[in-house]
């Protein structure tokens, strides 16, 4: 059936019915922000918000979550310790790498700034979307430090005959390093906190040279431009490069769906669609995978802890993109749904999504479940199905199952068999992506064609694009590159004797 469904015209039709009525779940144009829980100019224009999906929990409701529940909420550092929190690694059952890890976390930070000075509920990225502000900074000045400005090139350094992020020395945008950190390792990117993890600086290296070797392909195809036009021209092709990546590679791997999933923004062309895109709180929420993230680091047989990791940019250097993208694309990732599966030196960042959800009053669980077509759940045990303990935990937490929370909710609902989460987090995640993604304006009828790329050549650059392609031209060497882990490597994985007690 799906050999058949695949074909273009079947493949066409399936396609169109999965993206129209999913993106239709998204209200375009936006509703609700978290000042505004009705429908007003402020909560549609004032982009410095994130969107919401529905309103907050009004004020004066009996119960924190409205009318179902115990009078005050459990405390979200109990939550997260009782039900959260790691007591033994549960690899991904699809396979999913560290490679996909590190690419959901450098794709989303474009889009997912929150900006707490001002408040939970407003953002930084004011893009709203794959913008590619994550590698060309969120602000004209923090471009114009970035970049070169000769050949439409950013700026760089050559260490070991290969190309990485310049310094903050000669790019001098904010990053966040810990003071200690010399300064002759403070690398520089278009995300002030890219300098965390090396998975991150990885992916900034990489879209780094291929933005300065779409420069060059186009420099030789158009001699007359100048270096703006070569700039702004590369960055649409990025940008391009980036979607198709997301939905044939990266959304492909995590839907697990027999259909093959196509960019081609011309499918869309024929129906009703809205050419923009606000980010909701509700998906800033949802997307913090920190379970995918291990227990520790292997690199090359070095087994790196999260001391000796975090903000050690010089692993990306001493070992080099190559060695890092294998080690990243053969070690697992942990499963997301299903509960205690957050590593202990990152959970803070789980009870922190749970307070800010309470400051910003977000409604509870079923509702969003109904909001987004799903029957709700009618109690604890059929959320977490067979996991008895974790069910009457909750019961006794929540006293209500009207009264569950969002994220928390996400994280213990039972997964899908042989699937990394359970049915709320694909359904309510699929719109959000779908909609952002070819809600782009590079997909418009009005930019998709080859003029917009600088001709054919730049056209057939995103039209040919895939991960794999992003790290072999970009490499001297190229080995495995992937979301998953190799079925070779898993097999082994699966044969190695239990660890002693």
């Amino acid at each position: 059936f799906w050999n058949t469904a695949n074909f273009y015209h079947t493949e066409k039709t399936l396609y169109n019915s999965l993206i129209v009525v999913r993106s239709n779940l998204i209200p375009s144009p936006p509703t609700y922000n978290s000042k505004y829980g009705y429908i007003n100019w402020e909560a549609y224009s004032n982009i410095t918000y994130f969107t919401r999906i529905l309103p907050p929990v009004p004020d004066d409701c009996p119960t924190p979550m409205g009318t179902k529940g115990k009078m005050t909420l459990p405390d979200a550092q109990i939550i997260a310790e009782k039900l959260l929190l790691r007591k033994k690694f549960i690899p991904s059952p699809q396979g999913t790498n560290l490679m996909f890890a590190f690419f959901a976390q450098h794709f989303t930070h474009q889009f997912f700034k929150t900006h707490g000075r001002l408040g939970r509920g407003f953002t930084k990225a004011l893009g709203h979307g794959v913008d590619l502000g994550h590698v060309y900074g969120d602000t004209l000045e923090n471009q114009h430090k970035l970049r070169l400005f000769k050949d439409g090139k950013m700026k760089y350094q050559i260490v070991n005959g290969e190309m990485y992020p310049p310094l903050v020395a000669s790019a001098p945008v904010n990053m966040t390093y810990p003071r200690d950190i010399p300064m002759n390792q403070r690398l520089a990117t278009g995300q002030e906190v890219f300098g965390l993890l090396p998975g991150l600086l990885t992916y900034a290296t990489l879209w780094l040279r291929e933005h300065n070797r779409v420069c060059d392909i186009l420099k030789e195809e158009h001699p007359t431009w100048n270096d703006e036009q070569l700039f702004q021209t590369t960055r649409l092709i990025l940008i391009g490069e980036t979607i198709k990546i997301i939905i044939e590679d990266y959304v492909q791997h995590l839907s697990g769906y027999f259909l093959k999933l196509k960019f081609d923004p011309e499918m869309l062309f024929g129906v009703q669609f809205q050419y923009r895109n606000r980010i909701a709180v509700e998906f800033n929420q949802l997307y913090h995978w920190h379970p995918l993230m291990p227990d520790s680091f292997i690199i090359k047989g070095d087994e790196y802890e999260y001391s000796s990791f975090l903000f050690n940019t010089s692993i990306l250097m001493d070992y080099g993109v190559e060695t890092l993208v294998e080690a990243f694309s053969i070690q697992p990732a942990g499963r997301i749904g299903g509960g205690h599966n957050i590593n202990s030196k990152i959970l803070h960042v789980a009870v922190g999504v749970i307070r800010e959800s309470r400051l910003l009053r977000l409604q509870p669980f079923n509702e969003y479940r109904k909001r987004f077509g799903l029957r709700p759940y009618e109690s604890f045990q059929e959320l977490t199905v067979g996991e008895e303990e974790m069910a009457a935990e909750l019961e006794n937490l929540y006293g209500d199952i009207d009264a569950m929370e969002f994220y928390p909710a996400l994280l213990l609902e039972k997964p899908y068999p042989g699937n990394i989460f359970g049915e709320s987090m694909v359904e309510m995640g699929a719109p959000f992506s779908l909609k952002g993604l070819l809600g782009n304006p590079i997909c418009s009828p009005e930019y998709w064609k080859p003029s917009t790329f600088g001709g054919k050549t730049g056209f057939d650059i995103i039209n040919t694009a895939s991960l794999s392609k992003l790290v072999c031209l970009n490499v001297k060497k190229c080995s495995y590159v992937g979301f998953s882990v190799p079925e070779g490597i898993r097999k082994c994985n699966k044969l190695k004797p239990p660890e002693k007690k």
